[in-house]
């Protein structure tokens, strides 16, 4: 007799490739998220390191400015970078997160909501050391206005980095303030959508839920819930850590910065920023701008990964 029956094999299969499938589906969702808002992570990017070509304008007027200057795809530029970074880093983030909450109630029989701030955290640490050169080459990208680059390209800016910043530590300039500020970020953003998702399914499981599309016996948020959830979970990490996503810009962009000098460790540079553009212009300028890209992007990257497990029988 089978004892495997229709659904053995394909129950086997999901188990074998569930890593795999973990991946793409944490991939697919980081670059769906930041596909989303690529417009408003170059304008973040310009005013955080005070581009003297739009250093004197606000959020809406640099979104305006720039397509003048540069074109429409300007608001693009740095995005082909992304996508190559942004792929493995959401692909590592989210698989990581399921594992290292796993392994967290396993080994320390830590459970509950705090074991997702820890997951959280260790995550999205992981996921940022596996793939910070290609954040620090798109921030470099990112940076140059027409008619004045020094990188042509992704491969070019890699080169350049490698020959003339120190070989491979110089494509890690900028990583102590963002392994520190990543923890909170990563850590408040799983918290906080794993939080309310908990609590909205068991508290009103038939107004916020629904069957999942991979096992009706689990209950996952509907579509509009999940991005409040995921909004919400974004604009709180993102207050907190804010500062030292400024400090990490600053440092990664380096030798394309004339005070480059004055910002070479996190403390210099947060030093620097306070003493010389105060909290609001300086530790929190572009706050605005990452309120409205933080709400949109961790809304469509949680919605996409819930909606990927089911496409990809995760559950």
């Amino acid at each position: 007799m089978d004892t495997q029956g229709p659904a053995g094999p394909s129950a086997a299969a999901h188990r074998d490739f569930y890593w795999l499938r973990s991946f793409v589906a944490g991939g697919v969702a980081g670059c769906c998220a930041k596909t989303t808002i690529a417009p408003l992570d170059r304008v973040k990017i310009l005013l955080q390191a005070h581009n003297h070509h739009y250093k004197h304008l606000g959020v809406f007027s640099t979104l305006c400015a720039v397509p003048k200057k540069e074109g429409y795809l300007g608001l693009y530029k740095g995005n082909g970078a992304m996508m190559i970074r942004i792929f493995p880093y959401g692909a590592i983030q989210f698989m990581a997160f399921d594992q290292y909450k796993k392994l967290i109630k396993k080994k320390l029989g830590i459970s509950g909501h705090v074991h997702n701030l820890m997951a959280g955290s260790i995550a999205g640490i992981t996921a940022v050391i596996c793939t910070y050169p290609l954040d620090m080459v798109r921030a470099r990208l990112a940076f140059q206005v027409k008619g004045e680059h020094k990188y042509t390209g992704i491969i070019h800016a890699f080169k350049t980095i490698y020959t003339k910043e120190g070989g491979f530590i110089g494509f890690y300039r900028g990583l102590m303030p963002t392994v520190v500020g990543m923890a909170p970020y990563a850590g408040f953003s799983f918290f906080t959508f794993s939080t309310l998702k908990s609590i909205g399914l068991s508290q009103a499981p038939n107004l916020l839920g629904r069957p999942s599309l991979d096992n009706p016996e689990v209950l996952v948020l509907k579509t509009h819930v999940s991005l409040l959830c995921g909004g919400m979970a974004g604009a709180i990490a993102q207050t907190i850590s804010y500062p030292l996503d400024v400090t990490r810009r600053r440092m990664q962009l380096g030798a394309a910065l004339p005070d480059a000098d004055k910002c070479l460790t996190m403390v210099q540079t947060l030093k620097y920023v306070y003493r010389h553009h105060g909290i609001r212009r300086g530790l929190y300028r572009g706050l605005s701008l990452n309120y409205i890209r933080c709400i949109p992007s961790q809304a469509v990257a949680f919605t996409t990964y819930e909606f990927m497990r089911q496409l990809l029988h995760l559950n």
